[in-house]
């Protein structure tokens, strides 16, 4: 969100939150390892950073130990008809210990939204109505969007600025990204600014000929809508997802903790310039 100064009593500039949907209908390739890791690398360069799990599966949830059936209040409660949001942010932000940034855990029940939302009105934008209410008191914000194209992705990407896609250097990953792409250019028919998306390489192997081919392949296509920086394989992932951690906690110095500090400069530069 843009800097404003509206309601402020003293004409000072308001900074607002960016926020970046981080999505790609397909699963397993790294997005909930982007949303975490990207957030502590965000805090460690002095950012207020607030991750969002909008995802039923609640992969980010359980790493970070919030379990579904232990928490009450979740992503989910955001969407309800009488949410008061200004209370309701204070119950559903959480801490932990182990990470800089604040996180609100999921809920199974988001997968209820796609029917409970459908007769609403302005249904693709209860998210973007929620975040105004705590977009001026972090830096940024991260969404780890469910893996699949619905209700819950439409209002993660209509309230963005960027939309972040993991894109495995893999060929079926590749051809999968075409349906989100397809969701994207339908919103932008009807938003009043196109919808921004910058694509990030993950997993990748540079001794496989097949992820160097997939590389190039991304960059010819997409252009200057990839980041620079590339994630590669890191046994290091697996290690801070079974200890409920991220990746600078088992070793700050290993490569993915150090391609993610990279993408999180790359990410405010990007804004700065």
């Amino acid at each position: 969100m843009e800097n404003d100064t509206s309601g402020n009593l003293l004409g000072e500039t308001v900074n607002y939150a960016k926020v970046i949907a981080i999505a790609n209908q397909k699963g397993g390739v790294g997005k909930t390892t982007t949303a975490l890791t990207l957030g502590e690398a965000l805090t460690r360069l002095g950012k207020k950073v607030l991750v969002i799990d909008l995802d039923p599966h609640a992969n980010a949830s359980v790493h970070l130990s919030f379990f579904p059936e232990t928490v009450s209040m979740t992503a989910h409660n955001l969407f309800f008809d009488d949410a008061d949001f200004e209370t309701l942010w204070l119950q559903i932000v959480q801490k932990r210990a182990t990470v800089g940034f604040d996180f609100v855990p999921a809920s199974i029940r988001l997968s209820e939204l796609e029917n409970d939302l459908k007769d609403r009105k302005n249904k693709g934008m209860v998210l973007s109505g929620a975040l105004a209410w705590i977009t001026d008191q972090y830096d940024y914000v991260l969404i780890d969007c469910p893996p699949h194209v619905g209700v819950l992705l439409v209002n993660a990407i209509v309230a963005s600025d960027l939309v972040l896609i993991p894109i495995q250097t893999d060929f079926l990953a590749l051809y999968g990204i075409r349906l989100l792409f397809d969701t994207i250019k339908v919103l932008n028919k009807v938003l009043p600014r196109p919808v921004k998306f910058k694509a990030l390489p993950t997993m990748y192997d540079g001794r496989a000929g097949a992820c160097r081919k997939i590389l190039n392949l991304i960059r010819r296509k997409l252009q200057d809508r990839v980041f620079s920086t590339v994630v590669h394989m890191d046994t290091k992932f697996r290690e801070a997802c079974a200890s409920g951690r991220v990746i600078f906690s088992i070793d700050e110095k290993s490569r993915g903790a150090l391609e993610y500090m990279q993408l999180a400069r790359e990410i405010i530069r990007n804004e700065d310039a």
